[in-house]
């Protein structure tokens, strides 16, 4: 509800700003898609590569860091 209440008042006070940013919130959100998706790769890769390393531990009977 303040969400809404505060695009209401940068409606009436600035309202060539919000249709703008109404605009533009998509095309940024469409650019900005592929670095998202390239992070959860990145992240999967991370973390399966920090397996690999720590599978010795781990077969050993060690401690999870």
């Amino acid at each position: 509800m303040a969400a809404f209440l505060l695009w209401l008042i940068l409606l009436v006070v600035c309202w060539p700003l919000a249709l703008l940013a109404l605009i533009l919130y998509p095309l940024v959100w469409l650019l900005l898609l592929p670095f998202r998706l390239l992070g959860f790769a990145v992240e999967g890769v991370f973390g399966l590569v920090k397996g690999l390393f720590l599978l010795p531990a781990r077969l050993l009977g060690g401690r999870l860091a």
